[in-house]
């Protein structure tokens, strides 16, 4: 089986259309196109879910309400926490995204000194980690003008947040996520080991150390997914959360076809949310499924 791109983000929110004011006002993003209708009945508590699309760059997000609403996000949860799971933005300009964020109200800093330049160990890229006014995690990542990646060079867009780079998420073990997702036909493509007061006042977290694995796609595009791993004396408790949760985010990847759809569900019977794959009207196949640390993960073709 073999994945084909990170296709698109969900967010679940109370109130989606209000969200999209704030991302488009605060982050530069733009209307999108729906993604493709699947079958969310045969998927319990995803019945009769409202996407409002969003796009930014070459990247597509969606914020979607799930009735009957579920849970909000659980208030400050902490990056070592299985739950913690964020959308880094691309900003060409830091200063200048930092200050448009900070023009419009509703969102809370996650780091607590403003934007972070991170040594050359830890990439030296700067970074600053907020919530949007739902409560979901978001970074705004600039590379060094000698080290931006091939990936995000001449993408000039017209604005300061130019794409979504990855989305990272939080794991117990980077081993077992690694291999969860080689399953799938993810591949690691970098590992860094992130430490100092530097990363403590980025995550807000005493003392951090954290290993931090990149996870490719076949064509090298973004976004990647990130896998984050904080070691020491942290809790870990596994998060027990509802698909209607807003901190429930899915991560759509598309596969190569049906038959990569239909092979990972054989492989991770016991991870399935949805009834086994799902067939869709006019063709193709979608399947949700959780990896080792509850991460909601979409899988589509067709």
């Amino acid at each position: 089986m073999s994945a084909l791109r990170l296709a698109r983000i969900t967010l679940n929110a109370a109130d989606p259309a209000r969200l999209a004011e704030f991302y488009r006002a605060a982050l530069g993003f733009t209307a999108g196109e729906a993604p493709p209708a699947a079958e969310v009945s045969a998927v319990p508590g995803l019945a009769d879910a409202q996407t409002v699309p969003l796009r930014l760059g070459d990247q597509h997000l969606d914020l979607v309400a799930v009735p009957p609403s579920g849970r909000p996000y659980p208030g400050d949860v902490p990056g070592f926490s299985p739950l913690f799971q964020h959308c880094a933005i691309i900003v060409s300009d830091m200063a200048a995204a930092h200050a448009r964020l900070s023009a419009h109200p509703g969102w809370r800093p996650i780091s607590t000194d403003g934007p972070v330049r991170l040594p050359a160990a830890s990439g030296g890229v700067t970074a600053f980690k907020f919530r949007d006014p739902e409560g979901h995690p978001l970074e705004l990542l600039a590379f060094p003008p000698e080290a931006v990646p091939e990936a995000w060079r001449g993408r000039e867009t017209g604005d300061v947040c130019l794409g979504l780079d990855h989305s990272a998420i939080s794991v117990v073990d980077t081993a077992r996520s690694i291999a969860f997702y080689e399953s799938l036909g993810l591949c690691v493509a970098s590992r860094s080991l992130n430490t100092g007061p530097e990363q403590a006042r980025l995550d807000a977290v005493a003392d951090p150390v954290v290993e931090v694995t990149g996870l490719g796609f076949p064509d090298g595009r973004p976004p990647h997914v990130e896998l984050l791993c904080y070691r020491g004396d942290v809790s870990r408790s596994a998060p027990d959360l509802a698909v209607n949760d807003v901190a429930a985010t899915r991560l759509v990847i598309a596969m190569t076809d049906a038959d990569g759809v239909v092979e990972a569900c054989a492989a991770h019977a016991g991870r399935l949310v949805s009834r086994g794959p799902i067939p869709r009207p006019g063709g193709g196949v979608d399947a949700l499924l959780r990896d080792p640390d509850g991460h909601c993960v979409w899988l589509t073709a067709g």
